[in-house]
This record gives structure tokens, sequence and C-alpha cells, in this order.
């Protein structure tokens, strides 16, 4: 099988316009502290996904969790050169600003969901070599 990186920057895209919306004042209160996060794993799994079209489903889904918790675990690292990045607004989208427990168990639901989301809905989109 191989994945489709036309489609997939389509999604990748798709989930970033998600990821944006889910910071305005639309989102309920109950699911806006994590659903950015969630998020934002599920668009990981659609870059390694990109990058590696011949990878196997659970491996795109275990080194997009995986990435997330790298970027997690670096928020515990507070340098001054990390800070200024955090600083801009893409940075912080990007690296975070604090560390939380609650963003590690998102990032699994986010791999997760982009595991299922390619196997029950988007297998029609491949193509065997």
């Amino acid at each position: 099988m191989k994945r489709n990186r036309v489609h997939y920057t389509f999604y990748i895209l798709i989930t970033i316009a998600i990821g944006l919306f889910s910071r305005s004042s639309w989102i309920p209160e109950l699911i806006y502290p994590y659903l950015g996060d969630v998020l934002y794993a599920l668009m990981f799994y659609f870059i390694i996904g990109w990058l590696f079209p011949r990878m196997e489903i659970y491996k795109v889904a275990l080194y997009s969790i995986a990435f997330c918790f790298l970027i997690e675990i670096s928020q515990l690292c507070q340098a001054d050169w990390l800070n200024n990045i955090r600083a801009y607004q893409l940075g912080s989208l990007i690296l975070g600003k604090g560390f939380l427990w609650s963003d590690l168990l998102c990032y699994m639901l986010g791999g997760g969901l982009g595991a299922l989301i390619e196997k029950r809905l988007l297998n029609i989109m491949f193509v065997n070599d």
C-alpha cells in the first residue's frame, strides 16, 4: 500500500485549519483544553504518513505519538533560547509552553484517531503497487 501524498497534503492542511479553529470561543469549555492537542497529534500522524507513504499504519501512529511526547517533554526544558522561540505565536503553537500530563493522553488519542481514520475511512485512497 502507498499513501497518496496529494490527499495527505489536504488532510494536513484541513487538520491545521481545524486546529486553529479549536482555539476559538466557539469550542465548548469542556473540550477546549484538549482538542488542540488531539489535533496536533493527528496532524503529525498525517505528516509522518506523508513522509513515509509505505509505512504501516501502527508505525505511523507510534511515531506520531512518540514525536508529540518528545515535544511535550521538551517543555520541561526552559532554556532561554527555547523560551525565546516559544514567545512567538508560531513557536508556541509548535513547541507549546508548559508540560501537562493530560497532553500525553491527548497525543495518544490523536495518534489512535489517525490510525482509525486511515484504516476505516481512508483506505479507499490507497493505491496498490
